[in-house]
């Protein structure tokens, strides 16, 4: 694969997580780390790192485009800083637990973990009517302790921020939609900073990695991923407001559907 096709890639994957955060309110994590994994296979990383590169590398962007979505939806006044000042213990609990298992897991876990978690994720986007409530409010301790680390530990292990799995909860437990989307912002940067770190650290000295990697961080990955995911973000918001959102929600399932499907496959070929 010449340089030119893994730039290209590399722009593609930013701009369509631009695209998927801004028409669903998701983070671009979920898109980019498939993206990657197999980018990473057309240029020889090894199996035993792909992975953790991938998931590392979506972390790091997941730093940048969190801590500019935070202050934009602050200053709209749709980040809950109460909520995350109850909640931010356990995510970063959870992160912590999270990051240390990724790095010990092997490749095949890894992929396991990722493509179960989009499978439930598609359904809910598929089937789930938006009326759906589990509960009328957020519980209180510590079952909402254990939500926080489950939110934070799974999303570290999957290299995916606060949307993807945090907006779900707390829409299902009554949570205004657009608040939950803002106070998620800031629920990606406590999942993405330590996560970000963690995969740095433990990283150094691994084998087949490529140029320009910081232990499981590829610094061409996010210098080209971020730009293209803020560029593209507020084209997704103008198509939200244009197209019926149940359509794009029923695309982005069949899209994690099958990519959930490929995972799989790996696994079991593997």
């Amino acid at each position: 694969m010449t340089v030119a096709a893994i730039v290209a890639a590399l722009l593609t994957a930013g701009a369509a997580a631009g695209l998927m955060a801004g028409m669903l309110g998701i983070g671009g994590g979920i898109v980019i780390v498939p993206v990657l994994f197999h980018l990473f296979g057309t240029i020889g990383v090894p199996e035993a790192v792909r992975m953790h590169l991938a998931i590392g590398t979506s972390l790091s962007t997941i730093v940048a485009t969190a801590a500019i979505s935070t202050r934009s939806h602050h200053r709209r006044g749709s980040v809950d800083w109460d909520l995350l000042r109850s909640w931010g213990a356990a995510v970063a609990v959870g992160v912590a637990l999270g990051t240390l298992t990724a790095t010990i897991m092997d490749a095949v876990g890894l992929k396991a973990v990722f493509a179960t978690v989009a499978i439930l994720v598609a359904a809910y986007l598929a089937f789930a009517p938006a009326t759906m409530r589990l509960a009328e409010r957020l519980p209180d301790n510590p079952v909402r302790f254990a939500m926080g680390a489950v939110i934070g530990g799974v999303s570290s292990m999957m290299g995916i921020g606060g949307g993807t799995l945090s907006v779900p909860s707390m829409v299902l437990c009554g949570y205004p939609p657009k608040r939950a989307v803002g106070t998620a912002s800031a629920i990606g940067l406590i999942i993405a900073v330590p996560g970000t770190i963690g995969f740095m650290a433990t990283g150094f000295g691994a084998d087949g990695l490529p140029p320009l990697s910081v232990g499981y961080v590829s610094a061409l990955g996010f210098c080209l991923i971020v730009p293209a995911t803020m560029a593209a973000a507020p084209l997704g918001v103008r198509i939200a407001h244009a197209v019926d959102p149940t359509v794009l929600k029923r695309l982005f399932a069949l899209f994690l559907t099958l990519t959930a499907v490929r995972m799989y496959w790996d696994v079991l070929a593997g």
